[in-house]
């Protein structure tokens, strides 16, 4: 790809960030294949972005976690553990505490990713809170539009009865988990859901391998 046909950047500080991932990435993905889906990340992003104070921060993790997920489907460095994706409308509530239990509970035996098919602009109230009860970490997160190079890499994607439609790819397993939304929920019922898909992580930590 040429210079003059790579896409502009919406914004001059996205260029730090194409120099870091490139770098992390040299010898997989070229410097204008990062560009690329940067930018395009960014774009998603700022679709539904209310504030756009941080975008530029999530634009990169957003493209750290994609080409993560591309280097895993080509068979990459590293790619040898479970990936389990959580899939919701929002990815602002029960895709984000799913993640982050799992990603706390397995302590290092998969990798986590998650999404949505409409994400909020952000992570609903409470759920750091119900996380940091229980042990886990929701710092940081933020809803992020389900891609196709993110289903592509998954082992495991599960929906969490939000009545998604998720990517079909052959070979990869399918679980739909159905708990409450809780969005507008107060605290107490928050704290249920969690518990909830608690229960379901701890039936999925027994079916992996150890």
């Amino acid at each position: 790809m040429s210079a003059s046909s790579l896409p502009l950047l919406p914004d001059q500080r996205l260029a730090a960030g194409v120099a870091r991932l490139a770098t992390r990435h040299v010898g997989r993905f070229s410097a204008e294949t990062v560009q690329a889906l940067l930018t395009d990340s960014y774009s998603l992003l700022a679709s539904t972005a209310q504030v756009r104070t941080h975008l530029v921060v999530l634009a990169e993790r957003f493209t750290a976690e994609r080409l993560d997920a591309l280097a895993h489907v080509q068979g990459g460095p590293g790619s040898g553990l479970p990936r389990v994706l959580f899939v919701c409308s929002h990815n602002a509530g029960r895709s984000q505490l799913a993640a982050a239990l799992l990603a706390h509970r397995a302590a290092g035996r998969v990798t986590v990713s998650s999404a949505g098919t409409h994400p909020a602009p952000e992570v609903e109230p409470f759920i750091e809170q119900v996380l940091t009860e229980a042990g886990g970490d929701a710092d940081g997160a933020f809803p992020k539009p389900l891609t196709d190079e993110v289903v592509q890499a998954a082992d495991i994607v599960i929906t969490m009865g939000c009545g998604d439609a998720c990517p079909i790819v052959p070979g990869r397993r399918y679980l739909d988990w159905p708990v409450n939304d809780p969005d507008g929920a107060p605290l107490a019922a928050v704290r249920d859901i969690r518990d909830a898909i608690d229960a379901h992580i701890t039936e999925l930590l027994s079916s992996l391998p150890a």
